[in-house]
C-alpha cells in the first residue's frame, strides 16, 4: 500500500505548464509570436511573471573597448 502511494505521489512530479507559449522552449513557435498570438492573448510577454522580466532586463551588457 505503501509503494502504491508514493508511485501514485511522484508521477504527479512532471514540470507542467498552463499555456503553450509559457514554456520557455516555445517562446518562438509560430503561434506565440505576433499577431498570432494577440488575438488570444498568448503572447510570452503576458504570460511570463513581469518579476522574472524585469530580472532579465535588469542585466547591462558588457561594453567592449
Amino acid at each position: 500500500m505503501r509503494y502504491l502511494l508514493l508511485i501514485l505521489l511522484l508521477t504527479g512530479c512532471e514540470e507542467k505548464y498552463r499555456y503553450f507559449c509559457q514554456n520557455p522552449d516555445n517562446f518562438h513557435a509560430e503561434q506565440c509570436l505576433k499577431p498570432k498570438c494577440l488575438f488570444t492573448q498568448t503572447c510570452p510577454e503576458y504570460l511570463v511573471a513581469p518579476i522574472l522580466e524585469k530580472k532579465i532586463n535588469d542585466i547591462q551588457p558588457e561594453t567592449v573597448r
